[in-house]
């Protein structure tokens, strides 16, 4: 895949694994516009990044993913890259949690519906294009059911099994689609400090983009490459340890 001169959307791109995305790929000469829902962190990476075009964006329900739509076209016209990264983590145990449904749902809203919304709404433009891509950020977890996170496990696996199937229903097209499957990284998705023993988000990018570069289509890192690519009885084994 040709890295530069793309023009690209990133999602949930204020902050953590996709600002570090996003940061890398205007460094590589791409025109990169970032959306979130935080108005403060987007004016931060804006101030950080001068180049990165900020929109603010409320993607947990389908009127503000249709004017995400609407708002990135109007900025980026020839936007031929979607990257699905925004994301959110509860950490509760299911029979732990006493939220109400409208808190509980916003995992899956962000997580698992935005993604599937978002490619099918960006999709008319990006068939068009002599060449594009959906980047889908998924997660380890994906393929580690853990109890301490099991909606945004289960999210993150939905989103892997959609990748694949969108992979293959777009493979007679112009539109390339990619899952990154990070591991425990450095942000604050979670609550802050829980993954700081995790890689930091530079060096995990870093890594993504070369191999992105290099035409891979299902990227991990570390833990999560292994995860990805273990048999069922292996995941089996890792689970009884945790």
């Amino acid at each position: 895949m040709n890295i530069s001169g793309n023009s690209i959307l990133v999602t949930g791109g204020s902050s953590g694994i996709g600002l570090g995305l996003a940061q890398a790929l205007y460094a590589r000469g791409n025109k990169v516009v970032i959306c979130g829902r935080d108005r403060s962190r987007l004016e931060a990476a804006a101030r950080k990044t001068p180049g990165l075009i900020p929109l603010y964006a409320d993607i947990s329900a389908p009127a503000g993913r249709d004017t995400l739509r609407e708002d990135a076209l109007a900025v980026a016209p020839d936007l031929n890259m979607l990257v699905n990264n925004a994301g959110i983590q509860r950490r509760v145990k299911f029979r732990d949690d006493v939220a109400g449904w409208a808190e509980r749902t916003q995992e899956i809203a962000i997580n698992f519906e935005a993604p599937i919304h978002l490619s099918a709404l960006f999709l008319p433009q990006l068939i068009g294009k002599r060449a594009a891509t959906i980047v889908n950020v998924s997660s380890g977890l994906a393929f580690l059911p853990v109890t301490f996170a099991p909606v945004y496990a289960a999210t993150k696996a939905g989103l892997h099994s959609f990748t694949i199937a969108l992979r293959a229903d777009l493979r007679d097209t112009s539109v390339s689609v990619i899952e990154i499957v990070p591991p425990m990284v450095d942000t604050g998705l979670g609550g802050t400090g829980i993954h700081a023993e995790g890689v930091s988000v530079d060096i995990f990018v870093e890594a993504v983009i070369e191999r992105i570069a290099a035409g891979e289509v299902e990227i991990g890192y570390g833990m999560s490459d292994t995860l990805r690519t273990a048999d069922r009885q292996e995941l089996t084994m890792i689970m009884a340890k945790i």
